[in-house]
């Protein structure tokens, strides 16, 4: 009878095990943290060359246009200033701007690689991370102006609320997986893949007539080694991979939205294999890295226990059995009100987006809030069919005549020579190379940040040079002047006897040949050379107050009521710290001590080691949680 009772028991058992989100949370916190690891290696790297004070772009120019723009004496610094522009820029002075791009870098990769080791986090460092990333991003003018740096903010700050106030453990029994986070980065995964599915029907003819794919991985922004394979496939196949897109981006990602456990590990393994196969095709950043992230709330802990030993199983199985009636209820209750409050707030701020994707005018890539909270992402809606490049020559002669030695420089990972085969840097990413492909198809003078670049390497700039993978010149020989021409590229046939990847054909000069001197009042007039001025005390403009609209989605208007949002998280945030601080330290709290020791039994069990009777496990985790509950229920 006793068996037959235990085998009943027994699948019940499992299947409460399969309903958790323990090691979802943790696989998805170790994932988000290496995505910042890349994303302050990337600012680390290569922000001193492209927004130091002596950069391309610098952060000091920037900030004087801010300031101009908010009527502000240097150095000044207001609310509605901040609100607008959220970032720690506004409180450091310009002669510390190298200094401080390097710290935020610094810091934000050691806490990245903390998570990441330890696979847990509070909400202090998770708050910290976004805070420290967004300062960069909204100083990061064209550097930064691409959609997976607003997804990457909007996937940190759902973290913030996925984690505990102040205790850093694997498995924090009295905070489960919050339901807001799980849903909230399925809602994630839905707005991305459904923007970017309706931005392309929208938009180029060629996702109607199912022929994009022909062009793509010839023309994308960075190719990879298997670019060249992917371009050479048939036709046939290519309005397959078309067709394939529509129905991932616009069918598959409603089905995130259905409560149902098996449908929606089918819609996130369909979104994960999506990402997988593009992130073969070609160089896109971290983007798609990233856009997997939010398809592992996809799997609860049923789907994840069998790659993971058998004492993780039962310390996983045994968490979530403790949590369900060893949580702390006051604790329980203030994180529930925590949770609603930012529910509240997302569904606040999804209006607009939701207004975006169903309107004929759709934007992508945009943030209807300056903390870039919720917003709305999109790719590709219009294709190049021709792929040009932008090459830069310089020369180390006096004067420019007909037979000037002309010598190209080489880019890290942009095409360049015929001869050099694509890299392979995904998810590491080169800004300079990236915005290069974009200026090929505009005008020279309808980028400042490029005439800057040509200044740089003229000046022989030693952090700008190390964006680049061959320079021709020396710092005894620099160059005098520096041109720009236009190429167009496409790939080699197939069964070519060439080893070149590509071949180029000459079309026009970009940009004419120019000497720093040259450049040098274009600098001073936007502000690349010299100080700024400071604004005369006397110039200032008072601002008129009129009727504050804060239903409206402006960008400034709407920075207030998430501030007062944000405050009342704060208090509750600061209640459950007191209490996180109190059952780590009051002795009088014993249930957790016995939890945790408890825990600890339950990682030095192994499922060979349970005694059995007849075959019969007769030690389960029901036994092993009885005392524990047993004690909790007095207590309360």
């Amino acid at each position: 009878m006793a068996t037959e009772v235990k085998k009943e028991n027994e699948p019940e058992e499992k299947t409460q095990e399969l309903r958790g989100f323990w090691l979802t949370r943790i696989i998805f916190l170790r994932s988000l943290a290496l995505i910042y690891c890349v994303a302050f290696s990337v600012s680390l790297f290569q922000n001193k060359a492209l927004l130091g004070a002596d950069g391309i772009l610098p952060i000091p120019a920037y900030m004087h246009r801010l300031r101009t723009h908010f009527k502000l004496q240097p150095g000044q610094t207001r609310v509605d200033s901040f609100l607008a522009v959220p970032t720690l820029f506004w409180f450091i002075p310009e002669e510390h701007i190298d200094t401080a791009l390097q710290l935020i870098s610094n810091t934000g990769l050691v806490l990245s690689i903390g998570v990441f080791l330890q696979g847990s986090a509070n909400m202090f460092i998770m708050a910290a991370l976004w805070g420290l990333y967004h300062s960069i991003v909204n100083v990061g003018q064209q550097w930064y102006a691409f959609g997976w740096e607003s997804q990457l903010l909007e996937t940190g700050f759902l973290a913030i609320w996925l984690v505990p106030v102040f205790s850093i453990q694997l498995l924090p029994v009295n905070t489960p997986t919050s339901r807001l986070c799980i849903y909230g980065y399925r809602w994630l995964i839905f707005r991305i893949m459904i923007g970017a599915g309706l931005i392309k029907i929208r938009g180029d003819k060629c996702w109607h007539d199912l022929t994009c794919m022909n062009y793509h991985y010839e023309t994308q922004p960075v190719p990879n080694p298997l670019s060249w394979f992917l371009h050479h496939a048939p036709p046939e196949w290519h309005k397959v991979e078309t067709m394939g897109n529509h129905i991932i981006e616009l069918l598959l990602p409603w089905l995130l939205l259905i409560p149902h456990r098996q449908v929606a590990a089918f819609a996130g393994s369909a979104q994960i294999f999506f990402q997988v196969v593009i992130i073969t095709s070609g160089n896109f950043s971290f983007l798609n890295w990233l856009t997997m992230l939010p398809s592992i709330f996809c799997f609860d802990d049923g789907y994840l226990l069998r790659f993971f030993s058998k004492t993780t199983q039962n310390y996983v199985a045994m968490a979530d059995r403790i949590s369900v009636k060893c949580q702390n209820k006051p604790a329980r209750y203030q994180r529930a009100v925590l949770n609603g409050s930012m529910g509240v707030l997302l569904m606040f701020l999804s209006v607009p987006v939701i207004q975006n994707l169903l309107s004929s005018r759709q934007q992508m890539n945009t943030s209807f809030d300056s903390f870039r909270l919720v917003n709305t992402y999109g790719a590709f809606g219009s294709i190049t069919k021709e792929r040009t490049e932008v090459i830069l020559e310089g020369t180390s002669e006096e004067f420019i005549t007909s037979s000037t030695q002309w010598v190209e420089y080489e880019f890290k990972c942009k095409p360049g020579s015929v001869d050099r085969r694509p890299c392979l840097i995904s998810p590491y990413h080169y800004r300079l190379d990236w915005l290069l492909w974009f200026a090929a198809f505009q005008q020279y003078h309808q980028n400042p940040w490029f005439i800057n670049l040509i200044a740089k390497l003229l000046e022989g700039n030693s952090e700008v040079r190390k964006l680049i993978d061959h320079d021709p010149f020396t710092n005894a020989t620099l160059p005098t002047y520096i041109r720009a021409q236009h190429y167009r590229y496409q790939y080699t046939p197939l069964l070519t006897e060439n080893a070149a990847v590509w071949n180029r054909k000459y079309l026009k000069p970009y940009m004419p040949p120019v000497s720093l001197t040259q450049l040098k009042e274009w600098r001073e007039s936007n502000g690349f050379l010299k100080e700024p001025k400071k604004r005369d005390e006397s110039t200032k403009e008072t601002r008129k107050k009129g009727p504050r609209k804060y239903f409206s989605f402006d960008r400034e208007n709407i920075s207030y009521p998430i501030v007062g949002l944000f405050l009342v998280a704060g208090l509750l945030v600061l209640r459950l710290f007191r209490r996180e601080m109190d059952m780590y330290y009051d002795s009088s709290m014993g249930v957790d001590k016995d939890i945790q020791e408890l825990m600890t039994r339950a990682t030095e069990l192994d499922v060979d080691d349970i005694p059995r009777d007849n075959g019969i496990a007769t030690t389960t985790l029901t036994d092993l949680t009885k005392d524990c509950l047993d004690d909790k229920e007095k207590t309360e």
